[in-house]
């Protein structure tokens, strides 16, 4: 491949001004930062269907609902229906009291009039002004130097202030983002964020809101946490400045970036639930909520229905969310390899154990699952499931989970083995019901009823045994879902033979386990046993290594 084509110099700081060493390697994200959607500007540019006006209420609707306070409801000089659906908000009181909306615009005067066209009668909105500021763009884009980009962010900015003036009674802020800011000169990109600090007259009562994006993201995401950390370092109006990031995700690094960006010093983070934008996306914030709240981080958002949450966006955006996706894809909580799905069985009956029962009175600990599934809305039934890659402890976990049956460690083995010899067969996945109808096919084989008179399971078993001329080796009784189970092992001079009965009293489930060990193994009354080959596995028969 023609790697040399890539090659790529990481931006230069300069060293005039505060640099000093990094300290963002030592912070910790203690807090929530700002959220700030795009999903129905950035997100929707995306698009290959934009959102019509119904779809755009749905969404705003449900970002409300989430938590969000800072939206950016759409681009109203570019389409139609971002005009209409801004003007609809503001006409008819859409925007509840604690929401502060904005929209965007690029920095030609004729498209910011526009815009405050859009959110006039408002009582408060925050405009957003944007432009291109890297090189690349400046010689190729537009034509232009560095002191002509300059003047374009003034005389946008210059713009704001004088719509701005117009709206009286009514309060609106500005935003301005250097577009490609992580590809720009980073001395550039504070002169002109100084600059358009000092036009609008930032100050701590009314900041500016400064939003660096990774337009196209090139370099790794410390990269650029020591570009944000400069400069929050050496912005002239750092008070009077809320730091924002936009981080795109063209290298897959988009929720890094915007982590380390938030340790070196931004305040705020723009970006779509579940990662909807142009190429590969913005960051998702649904991930980075939840990655503060797995660390016992209030993440500020409401996504204890996350099902809810994706089938909402899914329609909004008419794309899927992959279901690999972090914390809200359908796999996401769901183990088919044999080790994983052990270890999740063993961490979940400790996490009870620990608890007195009630999981979550205790701190979330088990292995492979870093939150738990329930506080997102998510039940147990899918943690595990069957497939030929399957092992004992999560096919033994699915009958527990669903039927209350705890199978002996010896059970467990012999019928991994059957679902090993069904799933290589049949090459598909068995869902619980399909595990749960094997297992009482192959050991639930006596379906004849229970009445007679024994005492107890183990007077039972010695009727059979003497019966039968047989041994059995092992007899265990377990309360299961509405029912007594018995586990019966019958030991040949070949194989071993395990039965199972369900019943309301012990002597009547030993009764039925025991005929079900008898039929397996090719028992009659004339005959006595005669083990079929295949009906039988011997402990170090397949399976028993899963």
């Amino acid at each position: 491949m023609p790697f040399h084509r890539y090659t790529r110099d990481d931006p230069v700081l300069p060293t005039g001004r505060d640099g000093g060493a990094r300290a963002w390697p030592d912070r910790v994200l203690d807090r929530a930062p700002v959220w700030a959607s795009v999903d129905l500007r950035d997100g929707n540019q995306a698009l290959a269907e934009p959102m019509d006006l119904h779809r755009k209420k749905r969404m705003f609707d449900l970002l409300v609902g989430l938590g969000f306070k800072d939206i950016e409801i759409g681009y109203p000089a570019a389409s139609v229906d971002d005009f209409d659906f801004v003007r609809e908000l503001v006409i008819k009181n859409g925007i509840p009291d604690d929401v502060t909306v904005s929209v965007f615009t690029p920095a030609r005067t004729e498209l910011v009039e526009r815009t405050f066209d859009a959110i006039r009668g408002a009582e408060r909105a925050v405009v957003h002004l944007c432009h291109a500021t890297a090189c690349l763009w400046r010689d190729v884009v537009f034509g232009m130097s560095r002191a002509e980009v300059l003047r374009m962010a003034v005389t946008g900015a210059e713009d704001l202030v004088r719509l701005a003036e117009r709206e009286t009674g009514a309060d609106i802020r500005f935003e301005y983002s250097p577009e490609t800011f992580n590809v720009t000169e980073p001395d550039f990109a504070l002169e002109i964020a100084d600059r358009v600090a000092a036009v609008v007259d930032a100050c701590p009562d009314r900041p500016l809101v400064l939003n660096l994006p990774t337009t196209v993201e090139t370099h790794s995401p410390n990269v650029f946490a020591d570009q944000i950390e400069w400069m929050h370092r050496n912005l002239d109006r750092r008070d009077s400045i809320v730091l924002s990031v936009h981080p795109h995700n063209d290298r897959g690094t988009a929720v890094a970036s915007a982590e380390l960006a938030l340790m070196a010093g931004a305040d705020r983070v723009e970006g779509t639930l579940f990662g909807n934008g142009e190429r590969t996306g913005n960051v998702c914030l649904v991930t980075l909520a939840l990655n503060l709240f797995g660390r016992g981080v209030d993440p500020e958002l409401e996504l204890s229905d996350i099902d809810a949450v994706r089938e909402i966006v899914e329609d909004c955006n008419r794309l899927p969310v992959h279901p690999r996706h972090p914390y809200a894809g359908d796999l996401v909580y769901t183990a088919f390899s044999g080790t994983h799905q052990d270890a999740i069985a063993k961490g979940l009956a400790a996490l009870a154990e620990r608890a007195g029962g009630d999981p979550t009175n205790a701190p979330w600990q088990v292995p492979y699952l870093p939150i738990d599934p329930r506080d997102v809305g998510r039940d147990y039934e899918a943690i595990i499931r069957v497939n030929s890659q399957s092992g004992k402890g999560g096919i033994a976990y699915v009958l527990k989970a669903g039927w209350g049956l705890d199978l002996p460690v010896g059970l467990r083995r012999d019928f991994a083995g059957v679902v090993q010899d069904v799933t290589d067969a049949t090459g598909r996945e068995l869902d619980p019901q399909d595990v749960w109808r094997l297992f009482r096919e192959t050991y639930c084989a006596d379906p004849s009823a229970v009445s007679r008179g024994a005492a107890d399971e183990h007077e039972v078993i010695e009727e059979l045994a003497a019966a039968y001329g047989v041994e059995f080796t092992r007899v265990l009784v377990a309360d299961a879902k509405d029912s007594t189970v018995c586990f019966v092992e019958l030991a040949t001079a070949t194989a071993a033979f395990w039965g199972v009965g369900l019943a309301a009293g012990a002597a009547d489930a030993a009764l039925r386990a025991g005929r079900s060990a008898l039929r397996r193994a090719g028992a009659d009354a004339e005959t006595g046993v005669g083990a079929r080959p295949d009906t039988g596995r011997t402990e170090s028969g397949r399976g028993a290594s899963r």
